[in-house]
């Protein structure tokens, strides 16, 4: 094997590719500001205890590990930034009000997610913090489906779920650890036979909640359907109410999926997910999760999203080649002052070295820059 052969799921971003995830980034970030959120940028290692700490300890196969000469101590490289911005909330701002966070920045995974994902996601997101009400979680929907739209996706489609409809039908049940497992991969895998094979070991009233769960995915007539099938446990009936008054604010056509279990451990509330045809799994994932601050010694309200800038420039048409003007090499002052101008302007300005052509995949040089009567002017390329 040469020694340049890079590892498996990692790969480099050749220029084309590389401009446009960058134009991406630059998109959602500006997206998020116009919303109010301020940009972080946490650092990329830390020390072990911090960066599992709470809901990120789900995370601890897929860190990479390592140990620092300074110190001695376990340093872990990230894979999920939500925790770090929690941190950032809880210790460094400490506000009293609302506070609105954003990022974007690499994560690293010691396993790919599928076949032909990257284990080097480049991850956006964006977190709110202090408000417990529906208008949180309605703002962080719409921030996240406006970043989609921006990126010039043409279809995609939204999934609300909710994380409390799960464990409020299990409380008080009287279930092991493993029956509780077997049911959550059981309503994942949408296996309603699993669920059926259940019956002799499950009450009754629990069996028949979980039948009709597993199949209550579908358009808003799945959230009558389960208001009538869930009457007798009423934190799943208020969890049905939020979930409609989040469809009927979204802005954007939604469906239905309650046992939807998918995605991070941490949500304890209303979930979304935005789905693209050409996509395996979710492009983006979002929601409530009030507990993340917790271990970092300020449990407040939260809700956010994130996805992978790679991801989605994945399914997004590669824009054109940026018009470029060519320009010769020259010592004339003239030459070297119409290139300055128009590189001021904005324009991009491709010198020909002596002796060579140009070669860009990033570029099409549609002009060239001639010297006209003693003048540089600017001409169409045939």
């Amino acid at each position: 094997m040469t020694a340049w052969v890079l590892p498996d799921h990692i790969a480099d971003v050749l220029p084309s590719e590389a401009r446009h995830i960058e134009e991406l980034r630059r998109m959602s970030l500006d997206t998020a500001r116009v919303f109010g959120y301020e940009l972080v940028i946490p650092p990329l290692i830390e020390h072990i205890e911090s960066l599992l700490s709470g809901t990120g300890g789900a995370l601890d196969l897929q860190t990479f590990k390592m140990v620092d000469q300074l110190s001695g101590r376990t340093l872990g490289l990230r894979v999920d930034t939500t925790p770090q911005v929690a941190r950032i909330d809880a210790h460094l701002l400490n506000r009293a009000g609302v506070t609105r966070l954003c990022y974007c920045g690499p994560t690293l995974h010691t396993r790919a997610p599928g076949p032909y994902a990257t284990r080097e996601p480049l991850q956006f997101g964006a977190e709110i913090y202090g408000h417990a009400g529906l208008e949180a979680d309605l703002e962080i929907l719409q921030l996240a489906l406006r970043c989609v739209f921006a990126s010039g996706l043409s279809s995609f489609h939204v999934d609300l779920s909710d994380a409390r409809i799960l464990p409020a039908l299990l409380r008080d049940q009287g279930l092991s650890t493993a029956q509780e497992a077997a049911i959550a991969q059981a309503l994942t895998l949408k296996d309603i036979s699993a669920i059926r094979a259940m019956g002799a070991s499950l009450p009754s009233a629990l069996h028949q909640a979980l039948v009709e769960l597993v199949q209550f995915y579908g358009g808003m007539d799945v959230l009558d359907r389960a208001e009538v099938a869930f009457q007798q446990w009423p934190e799943v009936l208020l969890a049905l109410s939020q979930l409609r008054w989040l469809a009927s604010h979204a802005g954007h056509a939604v469906s239905i999926d309650l046992a939807d279990l998918r995605g991070a451990a941490y949500y304890t509330g209303p979930r979304f997910s935005v789905f693209a045809p050409e996509g395996p799994d979710a492009l983006v994932r979002g929601g409530r999760y009030d507990e993340v601050g917790a271990l970092f010694g300020r449990k407040r309200p939260a809700a956010g999203f994130s996805f992978d800038i790679k991801a989605l420039v994945s399914l997004i048409a590669r824009p054109a080649p940026q018009a470029a003007i060519r320009a010769p090499w020259g010592e004339d002052a003239g030459l070297h002052k119409a290139i300055t101008q128009l590189r001021e302007q904005g324009h991009t300005v491709v010198c020909m070295l002596p002796g060579h052509d140009s070669e860009v995949d990033e570029f099409h040089c549609d002009r060239e820059l001639v010297l006209v009567k003693g003048l540089w002017t600017i001409q169409t390329l045939a």
